[in-house]
């Protein structure tokens, strides 16, 4: 097995996801079956944020370095044979952000250890990955509990022939979630045509903005509920839920070359027509004792007749990834339409490209969103690694999202990194 049996990176406790202004510890163990030499033996604790403008490539076109400290545990010496344990600490930042992983970038944590030997013998390193959570408490966003509304009008255009215009006015009851809650979505739909409408459609979209020097926009549908056409010269008042899957949140707060943003779109698909709702997911839910005391929000029929009418459609939303997975059994929200007109009832669909975690996913049963849903028995997902979250610490809030287990950076290829020079400034 040669001179080097084992070099290992072992957190304290196991531990492996921390909070920004924690200390991180643990011991770096080798394992020698003959005496080695060596100059010196150092630890490093570093993050960054690299980003690219193609898929899954590691070769950065813009870095962003958060902290990069390096403590020495051996000077000069020869290390007998058998095992030796070395212990290390260092502070994360307060304010480094949280981890992430997606098509164009990542936000990495690391703690690498080397060995460096006498020149022409051969130097050792290893590397254990950590994850990094900064909990985004929506209590503290302004206006976060206060309906989100818009509205558009479009023409109809049939047979390059105009037969009128469709108004679409839609509202969520708040703006902020976190997974396993419910996205109440209410619409209004008033055909002033001569024709009937496609079908309805409600989608919660992610976009994540990767800072590079043309922006890239990576643009996913991550869940989509269905509805039913409105006929000829008739309103409907459309009432859907969607479940909210484990998702990154919305900020990554200390981070400049990374951008996560929520919409739920709501849309026709004849004509042609939609709009887009902003909302914020994250770690900690609305608490509603916190809830500012004011009248009850208006019914969302009367809540959108205040919103002014828009005669533009946003165009930057467009997703490229259909919806593919298996449905979920799902809640059946209120039937729309008048004259006995029946919605078109669709199970919700989730995007297994849109978000990644490991088998064991689950929505935990105290978990309590704010509407009805599909408990008692909760969906399980699976997919592939895309965008990743981590899951919250032990006691983090009363109201925790569904764990998210981290991504398996053991695997990733990481830029090729010089080992610390031995002349920098250590730190304990």
């Amino acid at each position: 097995m040669g001179k080097l049996q084992e070099f290992e990176i072992a957190f304290d406790k196991n531990k492996v996801v921390y909070s920004p202004g924690e200390s991180i510890s643990g011991s770096v163990t080798i394992k020698l079956g003959q005496p080695l030499q060596c100059k010196a033996i150092k630890v490093n604790c570093n993050g960054f944020c690299g980003i690219t403008n193609k898929v899954n490539d590691t070769a950065w076109t813009m870095e962003e370095q958060y902290f990069n400290s390096t403590v020495s545990v051996a000077d000069k010496g020869t290390l007998k044979q058998g095992e030796h344990t070395f212990p290390f600490k260092f502070l994360i930042p307060a304010t480094a952000p949280t981890s992430f992983e997606g098509n164009y970038g990542r936000i990495v944590y690391r703690v690498r250890a080397f060995i460096d030997t006498p020149r022409f013998a051969k130097d050792y390193n290893t590397e254990k990955a950590f994850y990094l959570l900064s909990l985004l408490n929506l209590n503290e966003l302004p206006d976060i509990w206060e309906a989100c509304s818009s509205a558009v009008t479009q023409q109809f255009t049939y047979m390059l022939v105009k037969t009128g215009t469709v108004v679409l006015k839609a509202q969520t009851e708040m703006k902020g979630y976190t997974p396993g809650q419910i996205i109440q979505v209410m619409a209004n739909i008033h055909n002033q045509s001569g024709k009937t409408t496609g079908n309805m459609a409600a989608s919660l979209m992610q976009r994540v903005t990767y800072e590079t020097k043309r922006p890239t926009h990576d643009v996913r549908t991550i869940a989509e509920v269905e509805g039913g056409v409105v006929k000829a010269g008739k309103m409907v008042e459309w009432k859907e839920q969607i479940i909210v899957p484990p998702l990154p949140q919305s900020s990554l707060a200390g981070c400049e070359l990374i951008k996560i943003e929520y919409y739920v779109k709501v849309s026709l698909k004849s004509p042609d027509v939609m709009l887009m709702l902003p909302i914020h997911i994250g770690n900690v839910s609305l608490d509603k004792k916190l809830r500012p005391s004011k009248k009850a929000a208006q019914p969302s029929s009367a809540a959108a007749e205040d919103v002014p009418v828009s005669t533009s459609t946003p165009d930057s939303m467009s997703s490229h990834n259909s919806p593919s997975a298996p449905p979920a059994e799902y809640h059946q929200g209120a039937e729309g339409g008048n004259d006995g007109f029946p919605n078109k009832r669709q199970s919700q669909l989730v995007s297994p490209n849109a978000f990644s975690y490991a088998p064991g996913l689950f929505f935990p049963q105290n978990q309590q969103p704010n509407g009805p849903g599909p408990a008692p028995n909760q969906p399980v997902f699976s997919g592939s690694t895309v965008t990743t979250a981590p899951y919250p610490p032990e006691g983090a809030s009363s109201m925790p999202a569904p764990l998210i287990l981290p991504p398996d950076y053991g695997s990733s290829t990481y830029p090729q990194e010089a080992p610390p020079s031995y002349d920098e400034s250590c730190s304990t």
